[in-house]
């Protein structure tokens, strides 16, 4: 890492954490009351349940809603603390180590890969498409392309030159990365659900 690109502080980048990490979170806090009221009352209908297809209930009652034996709201609430941290962090002037990126980086792929498959579930086994659920992967996405094409231009990964090119280069398409995943998704489940004739 160059000195210049030490004494640059990432605003963008921060700002970006705080966004996500703030409508990640409140996501899994909306979730989470949804699911309190599913424990009081299982015959409730939740607040974001729309119709057949688009629906929290469904998702909520599914074994996937509960991957370690407890609602997966909850893993949201403490996540989402993360890049809200970070982001303040950076705002603030701080300067991680290159440990601290990469085990960053693991976490955000970590994240990325059970959104990938909370996505799969969502469509091709439980057929619905869960609205909060779908704000969490809505973050999720830029998030980790963002962090992770960071840290591969800034050298957290290599010090090849031909690779951190290749992070600047793709930093920058950020947006365009994460609106084509949304595509995908989008595609993927009008061809799976007809989800335009719920609209």
């Amino acid at each position: 890492m160059t000195e210049t690109q030490k004494t640059i502080r990432p605003i963008g980048l921060a700002i970006l954490f705080i966004i996500v990490g703030l409508i990640g979170w409140y996501a899994a806090f909306a979730l989470t009351l949804e699911k309190l009221d599913l424990l009081a009352d299982p015959d409730a209908i939740a607040n974001c349940d729309f119709s057949i297809l688009v629906q929290c209930k469904a998702n909520l009652n599914s074994w996937q809603g509960a991957i370690l034996g407890f609602p997966n709201s909850l893993l949201g609430l403490t996540a989402w603390a993360a890049p809200i941290a970070v982001g303040v962090a950076l705002l603030a002037g701080a300067r991680f180590d290159r440990w601290f990126w990469i085990a960053f980086n693991a976490g955000a792929l970590g994240a990325f890969s059970f959104v990938v498959w909370l996505i799969s579930n969502s469509i091709f086994d439980l057929n619905t498409l869960c609205p909060w659920c779908m704000v969490t992967w809505a973050v999720t996405i830029p998030f980790f392309y963002a962090l992770s094409l960071r840290n591969l231009r800034d050298g957290v990964f290599t010090s090849n030159e031909k690779a951190r090119s290749v992070g600047a280069v793709l930093y920058g398409w950020v947006p365009a990365l994460t609106v084509a995943s949304y595509l995908i998704v989008a595609i993927i489940a009008q061809i799976r659900l007809d989800a335009i004739s719920y609209l």
